[in-house]
């Protein structure tokens, strides 16, 4: 089963996915800990992994304080370069547990660290997007090493080829929007819609967003896994 948390300041979801008595943990918050911990507490679990999906910018991760807690393998890809990180991570490596296999997919573009995850159970297949794919839209590239050329490439060569009915979970999302699927995302997302790639490429570099609030903190905190 996979339970679900929200983080309302960040828009971040957070997922906890148990089998038997071990669970994964991807993109955990450090404002929500002891909510993570009281329910592994709860139900007698084993948390083995806690992943980053990417070394994020708008909250504090809590890899490094569920490592603390519960002797967890820390996991983000290698090339965040995050020196905290017990397991750094490469494009198609497997994590396992229980009777599970997560697949790790690198998906640069909205930062150069940024990966996927692909897992099947019980006959069901998931993608853990993190912030390469939103739903109805998709992660911005204009920080952290980003780029727009990357992304549609993670986007239109590693992502699309996944089977259509593959429930997309994205970390984020900022509309009450729970999960997708990448047949319906690439029917009806706006960005998965333009007619080629330059003018993908030519609107996310002209987005103009502001910088999230938290992004000075979150970063540094975050290449220590949320360990000040």
């Amino acid at each position: 089963m996979i339970e679900r948390f929200f983080h309302a300041e960040s828009s971040t979801h957070t997922y906890l996915i148990i089998r038997g008595n071990e669970c994964v943990i991807i993109d955990p918050v450090l404002d929500d800990v002891d909510q993570y911990s009281d329910l592994i507490k709860a139900q007698n679990l084993k948390l083995a992994y806690a992943i980053d999906t990417h070394i994020h910018a708008d909250h504090i991760t809590a890899l490094g304080e569920l490592r603390e807690r519960h002797g967890c393998i820390t996991v983000m890809g290698e090339q965040s370069q995050a020196a905290c990180v017990s397991q750094p991570i490469r494009c198609d490596d497997v994590i396992e547990f229980a009777d599970l296999k997560i697949k790790a997919l690198f998906t640069p573009g909205h930062t150069d660290d940024s990966y996927c995850y692909y897992m099947e159970m019980d006959s069901m297949k998931y993608l853990f997007t993190g912030d390469t794919l939103l739903i109805n839209g998709c992660g911005r590239t204009d920080f952290q090493n980003g780029s727009s050329a990357d992304l549609y490439a993670s986007l239109f060569t590693t992502l699309r080829k996944h089977d259509s009915k593959t429930i997309v979970l994205p970390a984020h999302d900022y509309n009450g929007k729970l999960q997708s699927t990448l047949g319906h995302e690439f029917e009806n997302n706006p960005r998965l819609n333009f007619s080629n790639r330059e003018e993908f490429i030519e609107f996310m570099d002209n987005l103009n967003l502001p910088d999230p609030k938290l992004m000075d903190a979150a970063v540094t905190a975050n290449k220590n896994c949320g360990i000040s």
